[in-house]
């Protein structure tokens, strides 16, 4: 169980890293590749979205083909696409590489949760199996700041693409380990499905940057997704007996929440600390040792031990609301700040909140799901939180932008504190859709998420 537990979580990691690896060496791709300022958006952006967009499908890959066929063929998908990545000599190859590796992590990220709730029954061993989980997903955003500025400073901002590879062939070795899980089931799967949620997805993230047809684009399509999955599909990607829970759908809303609050942070702290504080690529990195250390220090041992003792739903308030008392800190951040006071003390906060709030939300949406639903419900799980940062990045960003079009860092710093009181707003937001959550005995067995009698039928 533990070689197990360790291989799920190293697979994770390398998938979160990837989110904000590339952060703080986007200026060395830009010189090396003469990339534009458009161009060199779509790097991040190119893997962020295919990830989110195909989440949902690659939740329900493992429900159909197998645990163990669909976690090794995400491997190579994301390793392959790493090594061209770090191989590319264009932009464009470039930004292709890394949509390839974005598919590659909607394969493996939800197989990786779909694995682990198989292997760990429910109980005190699934809780602290995913509590290892998620402070390893949580500190695999926040090293990816640290390990791409130490990278693209002593070695090439290829190094922090191409160092998948190796980490990616261990894992496949240790691949071996898994079952196979079940086997196939009978049914196609929803291509159509994806396609449209997909493409509802990303054009709703384009069109929260300023284009109404996109959004209205984006809002049809998701509306033929929710047709096609309740009249059409004979296996949909999510089954509607599934959302029917209480604890599933408001689970995951406040799940698309957090992941609009606390995966933007990276993005505008490590800007706060590079053109405001005036910090380098690797200094930057370092500032962030905190929040993984304390991230990882709450979610492994703390946490576990509240819920033991105290509701879920409890924790997920107090989170949410130690978090954005945080982040009402972290807005004060302005030019000449110490890094005490500037980073240290609003990081004690932020990390506390998110590693008290990310492991009982991430237990309420995937508990009480029959085995064979288990890949669909990590699927979601993890489609409501990237999705759910990606919009909130946009959305942030197109709200700040024109306070800090001035290059100076004090305009800078009040656009940047800006956006930290619209994320401190939004966890509270979550404390509120908390407080409607059931308690978890009382969807550990509940009839909606058991198999749909649709599905049988088909």
């Amino acid at each position: 169980m533990p070689i197990v537990l360790a291989l799920l979580c190293a697979a994770q990691f390398m998938v979160v890293l990837d989110v904000s690896v590339v952060n703080v060496a986007l200026p060395s791709i830009a010189e090396a590749l003469a990339v534009g300022p458009r161009e060199l958006a779509w790097v991040g952006n190119a893997y962020a979205l295919t990830f989110g967009g195909l989440l949902l499908l690659g939740g329900r890959l493992a429900d159909l083909y197998g645990h163990r066929r669909v976690f090794v063929t995400g491997l190579a998908v994301f390793s392959g696409a790493g090594l061209a990545g770090g191989l590319a000599g264009t932009a464009g190859l470039l930004i292709a590489a890394r949509a390839g590796q974005g598919v590659g992590a909607a394969i493996l990220a939800p197989a990786t949760l779909t694995v682990l709730t198989s292997v760990f029954p429910e109980g005190p061993r699934r809780t602290r199996a995913i509590a290892v989980w998620t402070a390893v997903s949580l500190a695999g955003g926040t090293a990816g700041n640290l390990i791409g500025g130490a990278l693209t400073q002593y070695l090439s901002w290829r190094s922090i693409l191409l160092v998948n590879v190796p980490i990616g062939l261990a894992c496949l070795v240790a691949a071996r380990r898994l079952t196979a899980g079940p086997g196939r089931r009978r049914g196609r799967l929803d291509v159509l499905g994806a396609l449209t949620a997909t493409g509802g997805l990303v054009a709703l993230a384009y069109g929260v940057s300023g284009s109404v047809v996109a959004v209205v684009g984006g809002c049809v399509l998701l509306g033929l997704f929710v047709l096609v999955e309740t009249r059409v599909a004979a296996v949909p990607l999510i089954p509607p007996s599934l959302v029917r829970a209480r604890a599933i759908w408001l689970g995951n809303v406040a799940m698309l929440l957090a992941g609009a609050c606390l995966n933007p942070m990276w993005y505008f702290l490590t800007l706060s600390l590079q053109n405001v504080l005036g910090y380098g690529a690797l200094l930057t990195g370092l500032a962030f040792l905190p929040h993984t250390l304390l991230t990882m220090l709450i979610g492994l041992r703390v946490t576990p031990w509240l819920m033991r003792r105290t509701g879920d739903r409890a924790l997920i308030v107090a989170g949410a609301l130690i978090g954005a008392a945080g982040f009402l800190w972290q807005s004060r951040l302005g030019p000449g700040g110490d890094y005490v006071t500037a980073v240290l003390g609003p990081a004690v906060l932020i990390s506390l909140g998110g590693g008290l709030l990310n492991t009982p939300l991430t237990v309420t949406v995937t508990s009480g799901v029959a085995s064979e639903n288990a890949g669909a419900a990590a699927g979601l799980m993890n489609t409501a939180k990237q999705i759910g940062g990606a919009l909130g990045l946009i959305t942030l960003v197109a709200l700040t932008s024109a306070q800090g079009a001035d290059a100076g860092p004090a305009a800078l710093a009040e656009a940047y504190g800006q956006a930290f009181v619209l994320i401190a707003a939004a966890l509270a937001g979550v404390a509120v859709l908390a407080l409607a959550l059931p308690h978890r005995r009382d969807h550990a067995t509940t009839p909606a998420v058991e198999p749909a009698a649709e599905e049988h039928t088909h």
